[in-house]
């Protein structure tokens, strides 16, 4: 399970998802080329995304296929928008 928070500069927690990211064979068939930045997200790493990146997540959000798709995908629509809505603020994918 990866869950989904938003921390600040100072590792000072803001926001968190209550559904978390279910790994599923999915991820893995992602296309890099199609989708650089949920192909950065592993089960067991963690990902950071900063403010400029957020519109390139939510536009493959978009279009991510419906096996790797679920309640997480709601929740970190809003909390893209936590971190457009403030300063120094970050969404991570924080895997197990």
């Amino acid at each position: 399970m990866i869950n989904l928070i938003v921390r600040g500069d100072n590792g000072r927690f803001v926001a968190r998802a209550e559904a978390g990211v279910e790994w599923t064979a999915g991820f893995g068939d992602l296309s890099p080329t199609e989708f650089p930045v949920l192909w950065a997200l592993t089960p067991y790493g963690d990902a950071v995304f900063n403010q400029r990146q957020i519109p390139l997540l939510l536009a493959e959000l978009d279009r991510l296929p419906r096996a790797c798709g679920g309640e997480w995908v709601q929740q970190a629509r809003e909390l893209c928008q936590v971190v457009e809505r403030g300063t120094h603020r970050y969404l991570w994918f924080v895997g197990d």
